[in-house]
Parts: C-alpha cells; sequence; structure tokens
C-alpha cells in the first residue's frame, strides 16, 4: 500500500463520524510502521477524542517512528479535546500524512508548523480533492459562522412538487426517500415554511436506523403553525426552532410550553430575515441545514445568496397543471442571463429516480 491507498482508508474510517461530529469535521487516522497498520481511528462524536487520539490509542504497538495518515491537518490548540500535535510529539512519530489544510483561524497552518518544527516530516495534498469534499460543511461554516444550506426538493420532471389540487405523498420512490433520511441525519438541521406546515402536517424527522433527528426549524413569521400540528406535539421529544416576527408574548408562551424555542427575528420584505435567522443558528453552532421549504421559502434563501447546494430528487412522472407548484417561485429572474448557475454538478440514480446536485455560484448571478 502506498500514501493514496492509507489516506483512502483514512477517509472510509472519517465517514463513520458523518451526523455526529457538527459542528466539528469528520476526520479518520491510520498509523502505519514497517508497512503494517498498527493503530487507526476516527473522531467519533462531537466532544469525544479527536481522530489522531482515537488511532493512538488503538495502537497494538508502539507508534515511535510510524507515519500517521490523517484526513485533516492536526489542532494545535486546547478546545473541548486537548492539542493533537502535542499528542503526535509525545508519540514519536516520524511521518505525518495530511489530506484537507484546515481553515480554523485557530490552526491554519499552525499545526503543521509544529510538527516541521519539531523534526516530523510532513507531507500535504494526499487526496486533498476527497478529503475537502468530505468536510465542506465544516470549511463553510468554520470561516462563515453561517451553516452550510443544502436546498432540498423532490419534483417531476416537469417541475411540480405537488398536483393541482396540492397533493405531493409520493413523488419519488423507497430509494430516493431513503437517501433523505440519510440527509436529515447528516445536516444539523432541518428548515420549512409555516405553509408546508399548514399543507402537509410533516414531522421533519429522521427515519433512517440510528440516525440523529435535526433540529426543526420552521420560519413562521406571524405564528401560525397549528398547536395541534406533529411538530408542535413532538417539540419536548425533537428540538424545534420557530423563527417568528410575531411581538404577541401570550402566544409565543403557549409555543415555549409546549416544548418549542421561539426566536423573535427581525422581518424583511413581510417575512422573517433569513439572514439573521442563519446569523443566529451560526451562533448556536448549527453548522447545517436541510432546506425543505416551499417556492416562496426557497427563492427567498437563494435570491439572499444562503443556499450553498441544491438536491433536486427527479421522478420520471408527469403532474400537468398551470397552478400546480413549482419548487423556487417567488419573483423569480427576468431574464436567462440572471440564473443562479450551478457547478460541479453529478446525477444519481436511485430506483427510478434521479438526484442531480449542484453546488451554487452566487457571482455568476450577482454579477449579471
Amino acid at each position: 500500500m502506498n500514501d493514496t491507498d492509507y489516506m483512502n482508508l483514512a477517509l472510509e474510517l472519517a465517514r463513520r463520524g458523518m451526523g455526529w461530529t457538527s459542528p466539528n469535521p469528520m476526520v479518520g487516522a491510520v498509523l502505519v510502521k514497517d508497512g503494517a497498520i498498527i493503530g487507526q481511528g476516527w473522531h467519533t462524536r462531537y466532544g469525544e477524542l479527536h481522530a489522531e487520539r482515537e488511532a493512538l490509542k488503538a495502537c497494538t504497538q508502539s507508534p515511535a517512528g510510524a507515519t500517521l495518515y490523517v484526513t485533516l491537518e492536526p489542532c494545535c490548540h486546547q478546545g473541548r479535546q486537548p492539542p493533537c500535535t502535542q499528542a503526535i510529539l509525545d508519540a514519536g512519530i516520524a511521518r505525518v500524512v495530511v489530506g484537507s489544510d484546515d481553515p480554523n483561524p485557530l490552526v491554519a497552518g499552525k499545526g503543521l508548523n509544529i510538527l516541521r518544527e519539531h523534526g516530523i516530516e510532513v507531507v500535504t495534498g494526499v487526496c486533498k480533492e476527497a478529503c475537502d469534499a468530505l468536510n465542506q460543511v465544516f470549511f463553510h461554516f468554520i470561516t462563515t459562522r453561517r451553516p452550510y444550506v443544502v436546498l432540498k426538493y423532490a419534483m417531476t420532471m416537469d417541475g411540480k412538487i405537488a398536483t393541482r389540487t396540492g397533493a405531493s405523498q409520493w413523488i419519488t420512490g423507497e430509494a430516493a426517500r431513503r437517501r433523505v433520511h440519510e440527509d436529515r441525519h447528516r445536516c444539523r438541521a432541518i428548515m420549512a415554511g409555516v405553509g408546508t406546515v399548514l399543507a402537509d402536517d410533516p414531522l421533519l424527522t429522521c427515519r433512517m436506523e440510528g440516525g440523529r433527528n435535526p433540529i426543526r426549524v420552521i420560519c413562521d413569521t406571524q405564528l401560525r403553525t397549528p398547536m395541534d400540528s406533529q411538530i408542535v406535539r413532538t417539540a419536548k421529544e425533537v428540538p424545534t426552532i420557530l423563527a417568528t416576527a410575531c411581538p404577541d408574548e401570550t402566544r409565543r408562551a403557549a409555543y415555549e410550553s409546549a416544548g418549542c424555542r421561539v426566536w423573535v427575528l427581525p422581518e424583511k420584505n413581510g417575512y422573517v430575515d433569513l439572514a439573521a435567522l442563519m446569523d443566529r443558528l451560526g451562533a448556536e453552532s448549527i453548522d447545517s441545514v436541510l432546506l425543505e421549504g416551499g417556492g416562496t421559502l426557497n427563492w427567498s434563501a437563494l435570491e439572499q445568496g444562503l443556499v450553498q447546494k441544491v438536491q433536486a430528487y427527479i421522478a420520471p412522472k408527469l403532474f400537468g397543471g398551470g397552478a400546480a407548484k413549482s419548487p423556487v417561485e417567488g419573483l423569480g429572474v427576468e431574464t436567462p442571463a440572471q440564473a443562479v448557475h450551478l457547478k460541479n454538478t453529478t446525477i444519481t440514480p436511485l430506483g427510478e429516480d434521479f438526484l442531480l446536485e449542484g453546488e451554487v455560484e452566487y457571482h455568476v448571478y450577482r454579477n449579471r
């Protein structure tokens, strides 16, 4: 095996922490000595040991003189866990191979410099593209202090998210719905508008075996969420935030008694200011949001530059209907040249359906 092979193993280990490490990154580590793996580990959960220390703890022999493969630059500051650079130095590791540089201002090259200053050989950029892709959410959050937002919807091939009567269950099949629940597990929060709550009475939970429920965030400017909705009735079991501009303290108190957290935020164009909401979510260390809103909320988030990725689940069906809902509504752009562009697009078959994904290029949209 070579450096790439060992780093790919570290990547596999890192992915095991998916959904549990937020707002920390997913990291995997492998220790190799004399051509044999002597220890491996990953960051299992926020607040627990980092991957490097997990790998050292699992060592089957002395790590002195070994090579450490780690998907992200080792930390060099005291957080909930002590700095991994010190553990590496104490273990007598001779060589460290790194996938991604850490953009966290508390690290950002400092960890690598400490290792080099103590005579350790450091190699960077091994499987960098894959390592960077693993932690898109962390990189965005640590540099902007706002959550990474994934706009998700399911639609027919003629672009409808519901029939003309408003019926929407089910557009896609079981394989696509299973993937959605995996993403609900991955993302720290799920967001919808009160219109979706009124129309569908959704539960917005993760129904993947062994998964974690996201924090539910409902954009409800005037506090219209029904008290008997599934969202409110389960608020004491599943963390729930109602983002509102409603000044009525009595109404807010009723939701709070039911277990909801009610955030009063500024109003913008008749709705809750989404930018202010993202700032508040970021301040609470909520690093990622799966946006499962209706067309109006989706457009508002795109228009304000708050969406980083789009997931479109496309079913081989046609609903028709001029009044049938589409996934992105609002005012929209005036000309094709003003379109929101997506890059790095991929297509994944899921049963009879397809998942089309792309990253939003705001500089293209805003400069036209």
